[in-house]
């Protein structure tokens, strides 16, 4: 049976995976629309793609698949409702955006003059992501609180109150995106939680942008100049305030999973989930198709002190500094043209990213005698070898 899959153009791998599968039509995530679907046995989407009646009503599609970890731009009830077949990619990208938050804190220890241990991080949503990151960060003694109300403390480790976590020098955000119900999390950081975080904080958003109450945000570091934010979603993408961005530390265009394993992870995922619905024999692995990382290997001689070590060893494996000035020099020119040059620059900015190797990539030799820089960078996730 040929299966004729309609994907976004961005989705990497998609003729490795499915060629033999049947016919693939690419079509650009954003505009996708329900004429696009018009032949579509199986459909694969990203973020930016809305999947829902308005888009598969009339269609004979009969498989969703969306290669990203969050869930909340498909109508799941619908496609239940028709008995559509779906998989999401849910932990594909987890160390990729763990690797984001662990460069964006060596660059706030820089800008500080302290080390990771002198922090203490709060981390709001213990899924895939923010489980990852709170055991990096525990094992390489960092102090974690963290909150989620969905989670048993039996399975994430101890869980404290949104208000304790409030009070913690960095917030790091991994939730969803709600509107309903007790813990819905749309503007979940507000202009009241803002006013009860430490003056200096570091407020970091990964996950979704209408987390937090943008202009609330911006106010908050106007009045409280030592607040930091650290962004990589932002409310009505892909519009952009400039002013936000050019008051946050750093600023990056919805790329923290942005990673070459990550988004592979994702598209072996959802081929996987067509090929349960199909019938189809799962023929292809990830492994076939990794490239070697770009940097093989990071060395280290025994002079190195541990907070340089660590902070090159991130950086090599990514530099979140690089991102935040690509993306503020291609916003402030855009916003010189107008006509709409915002929203396409943001959306060229995440579809020709140059992707990154996950930290686990990338190999780091340490002098066999230096056993506390052994454990401190196994602790952050890389492959290190003894020398």
């Amino acid at each position: 049976m040929a299966v004729h899959i309609v994907a976004d153009e961005n989705i990497p791998l998609i003729d490795e995976f499915f060629a033999d599968i049947g016919t693939i039509t690419r079509v650009a995530g954003r505009t996708m629309s329900a004429a696009d679907l018009s032949a579509a046995d199986a459909l694969l989407v990203r973020s930016v793609t809305q999947v829902n009646e308005s888009l598969l009503a009339g269609s004979n599609v009969k498989f969703v698949g969306t290669a990203t970890i969050g869930t909340d731009h498909v109508d799941q009830d619908y496609l239940q409702q028709h008995n559509i077949g779906f998989r999401s990619a849910p932990g594909c990208n987890a160390q990729a955006v763990v690797d984001y938050i662990l460069s964006a804190l060596s660059v706030l220890n820089d800008s500080r003059g302290q080390a990771f241990t002198d922090l203490t991080v709060a981390i709001v949503g213990v899924g895939n992501v923010g489980l990852l990151l709170r055991q990096r960060l525990e094992e390489m003694g960092v102090a974690v609180l963290a909150v989620d109300p969905f989670k048993d403390p039996q399975d994430v480790g101890e869980l404290v109150s949104l208000d304790e976590v409030l009070q913690a020098d960095v917030i790091s955000l991994h939730t969803p995106l709600t509107t309903d119900g007790e813990h819905a999390t749309r503007h979940l950081i507000n202009a009241e939680r803002l006013q009860r975080m430490k003056p200096d904080a570091c407020l970091i958003n990964s996950c979704r942008g209408a987390v937090v109450d943008n202009r609330a945000l911006q106010q908050h570091m106007l009045a409280q100049p030592e607040f930091e934010a650290i962004l990589d979603v932002w409310e009505n993408e892909p519009e952009l305030d400039l002013e936000l961005m050019n008051r946050a530390m750093l600023a990056t265009p919805h790329i923290a999973g942005y990673s070459l394993d990550g988004k592979m992870r994702g598209t072996e995922m959802v081929y996987q989930g067509l090929c349960e619905c199909f019938g189809v024999p799962v023929r292809r692995k990830l492994a076939q198709f990794l490239p070697e990382p770009g940097i093989k290997m990071v060395t280290f001689t025994d002079q190195v002190p541990m907070n340089q070590a660590l902070r090159t060893a991130i950086r090599a494996a990514y530099e979140i500094r690089v991102d935040d000035g690509v993306m503020r020099s291609a916003m402030i020119r855009a916003s010189h043209q107008g006509d709409g040059s915002l929203r396409a620059t943001f959306d060229q900015l995440r579809r020709d990213y140059p992707l990154r190797r996950d930290i686990p990539r990338l190999k780091v030799a340490v002098p066999s005698k230096c056993h506390d820089l052994q454990d401190t960078l196994k602790a952050a996730g890389f492959d290190v070898r003894a020398k």
